[in-house]
């Protein structure tokens, strides 16, 4: 199955490296719960997801004007009221 988006190097890094889950990547890509704006022309995908008893806010970079859609990086927060609009 082919990804509706590529993944850099760094994003696949950063993926391990946190310990966030390819399904969670996937479902925020797919069906964020929020897209905001990031730097330049860059969209960050943003949903929650529980674990552990913990709530976190996936963000994911995205450049979006490229096809298919680039993940520059990703990342998981517990701080949700700074970043969910």
């Amino acid at each position: 199955m082919n990804a509706p988006f590529v993944l850099t190097a760094h994003a696949k890094l950063e993926m391990i490296r946190r310990q966030i889950p390819l399904a969670w990547l996937d479902a925020c890509m797919q069906l964020p719960e929020q897209i905001v704006e990031g730097t330049g022309r860059r969209k960050i995908f943003q949903s929650r997801f529980a674990q552990e008893g913990k709530v976190f806010l996936l963000r994911v970079v995205v450049e979006t004007w490229q096809a298919p859609p680039v993940v520059v990086t990703v990342y998981r927060t517990t701080r949700l009221e700074k970043y969910l609009e």
